[in-house]
């Protein structure tokens, strides 16, 4: 076999070669823990935490949180620090402040949930809260604290989990000034004032899992 034709046919094994892995490569998803939404590059992936961590590049000056586009830190401002709710339900007159947050409360006037288990067959008004219910299954656990290794199945669960490290108390008893780590047990504490009974069925528990 001519030397120059058997060279021309490894060439093109190998541009094959080489772009099989980058289609395969391209397949790759980046699935975001705290959504589930997935990305098929990596850079996309990680503008997209930002949503979720506040640390893009634009910041805002009022508290400090940064977005990933101008846009996101305008709208921002306009809604959070002004207290607008632009996106009104035509059932029951509530205001939102994101057109997406009216469409998931619109849900509780229809019924409709359309993000479904394939485990259970139970439905969800958003995805993140099937993402969520889905760790019941798996047993996952991705949300780490770094000072005990705890894990949790909501990111929400591992910040309260995490004042129980720092000792901070957010919720305080406007009777007696004493603070609670979940708004949830200043509730039950506050009974103790009032003297309101808890049903048995309805107790507070005193950890997060």
């Amino acid at each position: 076999m001519d030397e120059s034709i058997q060279c021309e046919g490894e060439r093109k094994a190998c541009q094959g070669s080489t772009a099989q892995k980058r289609n395969n490569k391209e397949k790759e998803s980046y699935k975001c823990l705290d959504c589930g939404k997935s990305y098929k590059c990596s850079s996309s992936f990680i503008i997209h935490q930002t949503v979720h961590s506040g640390e893009g590049p634009y910041k805002c000056l009022d508290c400090g949180k940064g977005f990933k586009s101008h846009s996101h830190l305008i709208c921002h401002q306009r809604v959070q620090h002004t207290g607008e709710r632009p996106y009104k339900c035509l059932d029951c007159g509530k205001g939102f402040k994101r057109h997406s947050s009216l469409i998931s409360h619109q849900r509780q006037h229809t019924g409709e949930r359309p993000y479904k288990c394939l485990d259970c067959g139970k439905g969800f008004i958003q995805h993140s809260s099937l993402i969520s219910h889905q760790r019941q299954h798996t047993g996952e656990r991705p949300y780490k604290c770094l000072d005990c290794g705890k894990g949790f199945k909501r990111n929400s669960h591992l910040i309260v989990h995490q004042r129980e490290h720092t000792g901070e108390r957010l919720y305080k008893c406007l009777d007696c000034g004493k603070g609670f780590i979940q708004h949830s047990r200043l509730i039950s504490h506050q009974r103790v004032h009032t003297g309101e009974r808890l049903p048995y069925k309805h107790v507070i528990p005193l950890s997060v899992y």
